[in-house]
């Protein structure tokens, strides 16, 4: 009998153990089930070819397979959301093979408090430990652009700013809040938000208590119904609200902080804008041409130089007095060399056609009636004066990017839409040919379309905003300054490219993209 109790002890023993391990088994299995976007990576020799064949890599390091479980939970969400720019990999410290792993690249995530290292590589190398916030949006817009600014709400200085991410939280605080609001609708890439963030944040400490100042990044396409709202068209865009109930715009620009505060005492709608005097009806010594008069003025001054300008053009802006000066001394001397006459080929597109004006401002000199010349390089009085003393040829002039052989697909308002169409993946550069930032962007784009000229379905394209229609679809592309770089998947746009502007990472990141098309080919194939 004692022998046969012994026997059904040793039996439940045995059950246990067994139950015991099937548990431990099935917690681990699921402690270390993660999405399939993720890369589990254990062999060093692997490990060096994901960071060989992927430019923008988040590696998450755990001391044991349960260790990361937060974090996993968080990083499956965010590996779909930048699926096609940026990989994120899982490295497991407490297998016997991530164990060396993990001591050849000389991490050791026990010594973090919580058991998880997060670092990123770059390019192949090392780059940075991720010490931002673990969150959803802070994660996915790092990897977007590793090397850029923290978001805002991730500055401590930042604090008082309520910071919204949702309609329903915008609809949310404007029911519960009794204090009036100033809202700062903004975008993360526009560089007037940027400056005026500092001003807004501390006004928000100043007024803490009395007014609640918030911020919203409204660029997303899902807020379109929201900007219609409340007439936001252009970034920043300041709203104040009292009760709920939207009363004015903000429009200071230029404010300090006590500028803010001193206008929510006492809040008024902006003063209405004096409109623009046209420079045709300016007390100006220019002679302002038309279509009609064009012909029969250069009839009576055989020496005449002419400005092509539109009127919303900066550089025209900024030539007009110059040109205005110049034109005291020309037009009013009876032994002037020549006169100045100007036209906006905005209103006289008939003579702005004819001469095939094509930016802004273009500065042609008239001989006896005949297009002798044009000179880009005369936009001072100075200069505009000694050259009609002594007309040269001017030198000639640098072959433009869209006439220099290149990979690059130069498009314009008539062929923008149908090209982008064909392609699977298209980064486009928007930019302007007096722009410095898009003349030293230009060699390293052109270099990275002719890596991969024989993709036909990978397209770098360039819109010069400054050329005939190119300026109303830039606009309507969200083009706010130069160079601006959007990626477009068949023609739809997805979103604005904000990664390094050099050559690797233009490669970089369509070598991601198509990294992720190869890796779909593969499952598909392992699936049949």
């Amino acid at each position: 009998m004692a022998s046969w109790n012994n026997y059904g002890r040793r039996t439940r023993d045995l059950e246990m153990f067994i139950f015991l391990l099937l548990v431990g088994v099935a917690s681990t299995l699921q402690a270390v089930k993660v999405s399939p976007l993720i890369e589990k990576v254990s062999d060093h020799k692997d490990f060096k070819k994901l960071l060989r064949t992927r430019t923008n890599v988040l590696v998450l390091y755990t001391e044991s397979a349960t260790s990361g479980n937060a974090q996993l939970k968080l990083l499956s969400d965010v590996a779909q959301a930048v699926k096609g720019q940026g990989t994120i990999a899982w490295v497991n410290c407490g297998d016997s093979e991530g164990r060396k792993l993990c001591k050849k690249v000389k991490v050791d995530p026990n010594a973090k408090r919580n058991g998880v290292e997060i670092l990123h590589y770059k390019d192949g190398t090392f780059h940075t430990e991720y010490n931002r916030p673990s969150t959803f949006k802070s994660m996915v817009a790092f990897l977007k652009d590793p090397t850029g600014a923290p978001l805002w709400e991730e500055n401590p200085e930042a604090k008082d700013v309520v910071h919204i991410e949702t309609e329903k939280d915008f609809r949310k605080l404007l029911k519960r809040e009794e204090r009036p609001i100033l809202m700062m609708f903004y975008a993360p890439w526009c560089g007037v938000c940027k400056r005026m963030q500092p001003i807004f944040q501390q006004a928000a400490t100043e007024t803490k208590g009395k007014y609640v100042l918030a911020g919203m990044n409204v660029h997303p396409a899902e807020f379109d119904g929201l900007k219609q709202e409340y007439s936001v068209k252009g970034y920043p865009t300041f709203c104040y609200f009292e009760k709920g109930k939207f009363l004015h715009h903000y429009e200071n620009y230029g404010a300090t902080a006590k500028d803010i505060a001193d206008w929510l005492k006492n809040p008024q709608p902006p003063q209405p804008k004096t409109p623009e005097v046209p420079w045709s009806e300016t007390d100006s010594a220019v002679f302002h041409l038309t279509d009609e008069t064009f012909d029969s003025f250069l009839e009576e001054h055989p020496s005449a130089l002419v400005m092509f300008y539109a009127p919303w053009c900066g550089h025209c802006k900024k030539m007009k007095p110059e040109y205005d000066e110049a034109a005291q001394i020309l037009n009013k001397n009876q032994d002037s060399p020549g006169v100045l006459a100007a036209v906006d080929a905005t209103i006289h597109k008939t003579v702005g056609e004819r001469f095939k004006i094509s930016g802004f401002p273009t500065v042609k000199y008239f001989e006896n009636g005949e297009d002798k010349y044009t000179l880009p390089q005369l936009r001072t009085k100075d200069k505009i004066i000694e050259w009609l003393q002594n007309p040269q040829a001017p030198p000639p002039p640098e072959p433009s990017w869209e006439d220099k052989p290149s990979s690059v697909s130069h498009l314009g308002a008539e062929d923008f839409r149908e090209a982008l169409k064909k392609k699977k993946h298209a980064l486009v550069m928007f930019y302007a040919p007096w722009c410095p930032h898009c003349k030293s962007s230009i060699p390293h784009f052109t270099t990275a379309a002719e890596l991969f000229k024989e993709d036909r379905k990978i397209a770098y394209a360039a819109v010069d905003c400054t050329k005939g229609q190119n300026h109303e679809l830039c606009k309507q592309e969200g083009v706010e300054g130069y160079p601006t770089f959007n990626y477009y998947n068949y023609g739809k746009f997805s979103e604005k490219y904000s990664g390094e502007r050099g050559e690797a990472g233009f490669t970089g990141f369509m070598r991601n993209l198509r990294g992720r098309d190869q890796e779909k080919v593969g499952k598909r194939k392992e699936e049949l």
